[in-house]
């Protein structure tokens, strides 16, 4: 497969896509704008997971620690926490695992409050991930969705969706890809470059201390989310990712495939969807454009 074919599957998909799959080790790869930047979405919870642990394992955070998340402050989201009436009370390194495999937003932000802006785009830098910028917290982001759209925030955006007229809403819509969010470089943003060097520097212990990397490793590979890179393989090879999403618009994932003759491939892929794009489509080109894209650079190695 070229760089041609992949653009094609992402075409016939309803997106469009960047990709970028490199063997843990050696230099080769296979790239379809791998420079481009793009909007991380959930992705950015590998590196929030990756300060966190390298700060429970330096000592600075004590990943014991129980916190209780507030019912009336939580972050929004569609699946966890988000979704609980109560307080709930958890332990920092239990966030962790909550926010990589089933992506939990607010434990996302409660890390990302104790570990701070600062540190997140500092830990970026010490990788060399030189287009990765973290710019706020989930909420924030979201609530910059409901105010460039002129609502007060995420939550009065979602409330007054469900009243709307159909001309406000489908206005609403055409605007929702230009708003800071989903605007690449405006927020948070990242390349599939930079993806898949963290990757690599976790997968083989140089990102932090090795229990970091270690636990960062162990929990990707429990992610629940199995339908975009790992939909395009079949066992024995398995896959440790974590995925993205945002506002229907924005469709990533990010991983490492591990093959049953223990070559091991990074892979990232970022997509952005057509208006009318099928969301299971766009979730299995992910899966196909990786898969063979690991056939491609499987065969120019062995």
């Amino acid at each position: 497969m070229d760089s041609d074919e992949a653009r094609a599957i992402f075409e016939r998909a309803g997106c469009t896509g960047s990709l970028l799959v490199r063997p843990l080790d050696g230099s080769a790869e296979f790239s379809v704008d791998a420079d481009q930047l793009v909007v991380p979405a959930s992705v950015v919870k590998v590196l929030v997971a990756l300060a966190a642990e390298t700060w429970f394992a330096e000592g600075r955070l004590d990943p014991r620690e129980r916190v209780v998340l507030g019912a009336a402050e939580r972050t929004p989201g569609p699946v966890g926490v988000s979704l609980f009436e109560d307080d709930a009370e958890l332990s920092l390194r239990d966030m962790v695992v909550l926010m990589l495999t089933i992506s939990d937003n607010p434990c996302t932000d409660m890390l990302v409050h104790r570990l701070g802006l600062d540190a997140l785009n500092a830990t970026a830098a010490r990788l060399g991930l030189r287009n990765t910028v973290v710019r706020s917290d989930l909420r924030t982001m979201l609530d910059s969705i409901g105010q460039d759209l002129g609502r007060a925030d995420w939550g009065d955006l979602i409330a007054w969706s469900d009243r709307a007229p159909a001309a406000e809403s489908a206005a609403a819509d055409e605007k929702l890809p230009q708003t800071r969010a989903l605007t690449p470089g405006a927020g948070t943003s990242t390349t599939a470059r930079d993806m898949v060097r963290l990757l690599r520097l976790v997968w083989s212990g140089q990102a932090g201390p090795e229990a970091a990397c270690a636990r960062v490793r162990a929990v990707m590979a429990r992610q629940l989310t199995r339908h975009r890179i790992a939909s395009g393989f079949r066992a024995p090879v398995r896959v440790a990712a974590k995925s993205g999403g945002l506002a229907g618009i924005v469709r990533n994932e990010v991983g490492v495939v591990s093959c049953p003759d223990g070559r091991q491939y990074a892979a990232a892929v970022f997509t952005r969807s057509r208006p009318g794009a099928d969301e299971a489509a766009v979730n299995a080109a992910i899966g196909a454009a990786t898969a063979r894209a690991v056939a491609s650079l499987h065969h120019e190695t062995a």
